[in-house]
């Protein structure tokens, strides 16, 4: 057995290991320092199958972005653990048995038969000089330019509607209207009233 197939059931092992305990610690913080280790050990398998572009970006985009603002939100969140531990057990039957027959389509589907190395073998070592950030964007950009525009322009118009949606005036709100609020002076505020002051009688 060579190194990169040791590496390579290292790194799946404690990706295995990692992922079962984000599931099933009872913290949240721990559960998604857990996550953190997922995706790293992702990212170093990602490396032993020469996609460095995807291994940064996972690291970059995952570990560095959304689980620091992940971690912000449950930290600040405080929340109560108790309440999610009661049913815990009187669903663990039926998660054990989900969880089962999950592993079982896995197995079905990935099986050697369809991803061994008969059907998909190793990939061709490259030269030093390879890039794959070069190959991939050259794959995006040449042969699936049109379905990789669409995508953009989909996601596009879904940032636009998510704007308009949020700047919608409710009914249920109050809305002020800032241009009304500078152009407002005091003579429209506050009116002055002048009486003569009288001495109170005994």
């Amino acid at each position: 057995m060579n190194t990169e197939s040791v590496l390579f059931y290292l790194f799946a092992a404690i990706l295995v290991f990692a992922s079962g305990m984000v599931v099933t610690v009872k913290n949240s913080v721990y559960a998604a320092l857990w996550l953190v280790l997922a995706f790293f050990t992702t990212a170093g398998v990602w490396l032993l199958l020469e996609a460095e572009f995807l291994a940064i970006t996972l690291v970059l985009v995952y570990v560095g972005a959304v689980m620091v603002l992940f971690l912000f939100v449950v930290m600040m969140l405080d929340i109560d653990i108790a309440p999610l531990k009661e049913g815990f057990t009187r669903y663990l039957p039926i998660g054990l048995l989900i969880g089962a027959v999950i592993v079982i389509e896995i197995v079905i589907i990935v099986g050697p038969e369809r991803f061994g190395l008969e059907a998909m073998p190793a990939p061709i070592p490259h030269a030093a000089d390879y890039s794959n950030t070069k190959e991939l964007g050259r794959l995006l950009y040449i042969d699936y330019v049109y379905p990789f525009e669409l995508a953009a322009v989909i996601l596009v118009l879904a940032i636009i509607a998510a704007i308009v949606l949020t700047l919608r005036p409710k009914r249920w709100s109050k809305f002020v209207a800032v241009e009304k609020q500078l152009e407002a002076k005091s003579s429209d505020r506050v009116r002055v009233v002048k009486m003569p002051s009288e001495k109170k009688k005994h």
